[in-house]
């Protein structure tokens, strides 16, 4: 059995939409105080924004629709593992991107998504907390990406050693 089209998409899209977010907030960071930094800046904003929203519609579709069952055979220990790092995976998904608007809204920076809808700021101005949430998002972050991996190497594992089709179910066009 097969994820839906809808689940594949969304995962796909965010998968792609985080490795990006991933690779320029690393490249964004190393950069000198400047307007294009800044610039930089709205955009992962906006990227953010538009990732918070695709994993709440990925979350309510979850919800509404079971995912296909785990290969038989599969070790309860890698089922329990399984289990645990999409659960985490979804948890960072949402955190993450909270942290980063948090934040903003402590650092004084609203975010505006697209340049066009202004956000609530979550948080009045506060100037320390804006820099232990920067620390907590940066952090965050890193450990994100640390899962991230993890779930790709479990899919890689499962689809070149073990071929018992787990990585087909979510691969489009098969």
């Amino acid at each position: 059995m097969r994820y839906t089209r809808t689940a594949m998409s969304l995962h796909w899209l965010i998968a792609l939409m985080l490795f990006g977010m991933f690779g320029f907030g690393l490249y964004m960071v190393e950069l000198p105080l400047s307007p294009q930094k800044l610039k930089f800046y709205s955009y992962h904003k906006w990227a953010g924004v538009t990732v918070f929203l695709l994993v709440l519609a990925r979350l309510a579709w979850r919800i509404t629709h079971r995912p296909p069952a785990l290969p038989p055979g599969m070790p309860a220990w890698q089922v329990k593992a399984a289990k645990a790092g999409h659960h985490l995976l979804y948890l960072l998904m949402v955190i993450v991107p909270l942290s980063g608007w948090l934040m903003s809204s402590a650092k004084g920076f609203q975010t505006v998504w697209f340049g066009v809808l202004p956000l609530p700021d979550l948080l009045a101005k506060d100037e320390a907390l804006g820099e232990a949430l920067l620390l907590t998002h940066r952090l965050l972050n890193w450990f994100f990406m640390l899962v991230v991996a993890g779930h790709v190497v479990a899919a890689l594992k499962h689809h070149f050693i073990d071929r018992d089709g787990l990585l087909s179910r979510m691969l489009p066009g098969r």
